[in-house]
């Protein structure tokens, strides 16, 4: 007991809450049950349509064309760093198609900080809630990974493409 006092360890803990419970929309509104994709790792990714990263959606669909069978990546558009997501859900959905064919799941327009953090991004960011860090977003086209059993993987900065193999090897 002494000697694991003196050592600061990464263990995860179980999650206080679980992942699958939270509740969130897609961009048309209809209600995303995350429990439907236990069993699956889900990346999260906090979106923008005018941002420098945007071009990261083509290799976000190709991940997911690639890894769908064991990979479910859901998009959060996000309106909080620079103004970069400022359209209408039927802007963002047009766009998304029109431009990068994207297939993947795409949640409402939502808040990935401060005082109206959505509980998803609550979650994410919160070791208190996720059982494994700390961290915050710090720009569009962030990332989080989670494993099937619903415990975080790991968090990865916008400059981390998403065919990297920091993703790629946990889904191989």
């Amino acid at each position: 007991m002494f000697l694991s006092c003196l050592f600061k360890t990464n263990a995860q803990t179980a999650p206080t809450a679980s992942i699958y419970d939270i509740k969130i929309n897609s961009l048309d509104g209809s209600p995303i049950n995350l429990s439907d994709y236990k069993g699956k790792h889900i990346l999260f990714v906090n979106v923008a349509s005018k941002c420098g990263f945007t071009g990261q959606y083509v290799d976000l669909q190709k991940l997911y064309e690639t890894y769908q069978d064991k990979l479910m990546i859901i998009g959060a558009p996000c309106n909080q760093f620079g103004g970069q997501e400022p359209g209408t859900v039927k802007e963002i959905q047009n766009f998304c198609q029109a431009n990068y064919g994207v297939t993947f799941v795409m949640t409402e327009k939502l808040d990935v900080k401060g005082t109206n953090q959505h509980p998803l991004y609550q979650w994410l960011t919160k070791q208190s809630i996720n059982g494994k860090t700390d961290s915050s977003v710090k720009w569009n086209f962030q990332k989080y990974l989670v494993d099937g059993n619903g415990h975080l993987v790991d968090y990865y900065f916008s400059a981390t493409k998403p065919l990297s193999d920091s993703i790629t090897k946990h889904l191989k």
